[in-house]
C-alpha cells in the first residue's frame, strides 16, 4: 500500500508518499481500507519529531479515519467485511489501509457521507471526554472554547450547545468569529483586539465561565484562571503558546478552581473503547439529527499532504482538512 513516510523529522516537505508493507491486523482489530484521513494539530508535532508514536502504533501519521472494513480479527463479531466505519487511530491514517483496535471503530452516522465521517471520530472523542466526561458541563453551563474556528473547536461549540450549554469562543479574525457565530457560540471574541478575560467577566455579571477548554497553554493559563467562575474548570489539551508558566496556587483556592490535562491518544485501548462507546450512544445521535456538523474546511490527495500541513501551520483554515488516498 501507499503512506505517507516522515524522511526525517524537519518541515512540512519531509512528508513523502512511498509503498509500504500492508498493516497486520490482530485478534481484537479490524482492517480498513482509508476513504479519507483528517489533520490534527499533532500531526504536525509528530513530523518535528516532538510527539511520537505510542508504544506499538503504527509510525505513519493519522489519528482518524473514515473507510471499509476489508478485514476481521478472529475475536471481532460487530463488524463485519463491507461495513462502512470511521475510527479513532494511535495513528497509521495517512494510508491506504490501516489495523485498528475494534472498540475504537464508529458507524458513520446517518446524514454523514463515508469520507466527511474522517473528520468526526478525533474531535468527538476529545471534546466529549474532556469537556462532558471529565469536566462534567452541564445543562444552563457556560463553556468558553480557545480557538473556536479549529476542528476541536466547531466541533465543541455545536455539542455544547446541544447539550444547553452557553458557548464563549475567542478566535483571531471577524471571518472565523463569523462562523462560530453559525455554529451556535453566544459570544464571539477576537483575542487580537479584545481582552477575553474583560469580556467574559462582562458577558456572565462578573461571574465567570464554568468550564474552558484550551489548547494555548502558557500565555492563556492566569488568564484562563481569572476568566472562571466558582468550582470553574480548565481543561488543557495543548500548548501551542508555550508548556511553561508560573502558578499562584491562591488563585485556585478562592473560587475552588480545577485544573485538569490530558491526551487522547496514549490513553489505554480500555478507556478509548469507553469514551468511543459514550460518543457512539449520545453524540451520534445528535448528528443524526442534523444538530451536530462535520465542518470541513479543504479536501486534498493523501500525496499533497505537505501542501496540507503548511495550511494547517498557517492557521488560515477553519474546521478539518481531510486527506483522501
Amino acid at each position: 500500500m501507499k503512506a505517507i513516510v516522515i524522511s526525517e523529522p524537519g518541515e512540512a516537505e519531509v512528508l513523502q508518499l512511498q509503498e509500504v508493507e500492508d498493516p497486520i491486523i490482530k485478534d481484537d482489530e479490524v482492517l480498513i481500507k482509508v476513504e479519507a484521513t483528517a489533520l490534527n494539530r499533532a500531526d504536525t508535532l509528530q513530523r518535528k519529531g516532538l510527539y511520537p508514536p505510542p508504544k506499538g502504533a503504527s509510525p505513519f501519521l493519522g489519528l482518524e479515519c473514515s473507510g471499509i472494513v476489508e478485514a476481521v480479527g478472529r475475536n471481532v463479531s460487530r463488524w463485519k467485511i463491507g461495513d462502512q466505519v470511521c475510527a479513532l487511530l494511535a495513528g497509521g491514517g495517512y494510508a491506504e489501509k490501516v489495523a485498528v483496535p475494534a472498540g475504537q471503530v464508529l458507524p458513520i452516522p446517518p446524514g454523514v457521507s463515508l469520507k466527511d465521517a474522517a473528520s468526526l471520530p478525533e474531535v468527538a472523542c476529545t471534546v466529549w471526554s474532556t469537556v462532558f466526561m471529565t469536566s462534567r458541563l452541564s445543562r444552563g453551563e457556560t463553556l468558553l472554547v480557545h480557538g473556536g474556528s479549529s476542528g476541536i473547536g466547531t466541533f465543541a461549540i455545536q455539542i455544547a450547545k446541544y447539550q444547553g450549554a452557553r458557548v464563549f469562543v475567542t478566535a483571531g479574525s471577524e471571518d472565523k468569529l463569523a462562523v462560530c457565530k453559525d455554529l451556535g457560540a453566544d459570544v464571539c471574541i477576537n483575542y487580537k483586539t479584545e481582552d477575553f478575560v474583560a469580556r467574559v467577566k462582562e458577558e456572565t455579571d462578573g461571574k465567570g465561565v464554568d468550564v474552558i477548554l484550551d489548547s494555548i497553554g502558557a500565555p492563556y493559563f492566569q488568564r484562563n484562571l481569572e476568566s472562571l467562575n466558582l468550582d470553574g474548570r480548565l481543561f488543557i489539551i495543548g500548548t501551542m503558546g508555550g508548556a511553561v508558566t508560573q502558578l499562584d496556587f491562591r488563585s485556585l483556592f478562592a473560587k475552588r478552581l480545577t485544573v485538569q490535562a490530558a491526551g487522547l491518544r496514549n490513553r489505554s485501548l480500555e478507556n478509548k473503547a469507553v469514551i468511543v462507546s459514550e460518543v457512539e450512544k449520545i453524540v451520534w445521535p445528535a448528528i443524526a439529527a442534523g444538530k451536530v456538523k462535520p465542518v470541513i474546511f479543504k479536501y486534498l490527495p493523501l500525496s499533497a499532504a505537505a501542501e496540507a500541513h503548511k495550511l494547517m501551520e498557517s492557521s488560515k483554515h477553519i474546521g478539518k482538512i481531510l486527506l483522501a488516498p
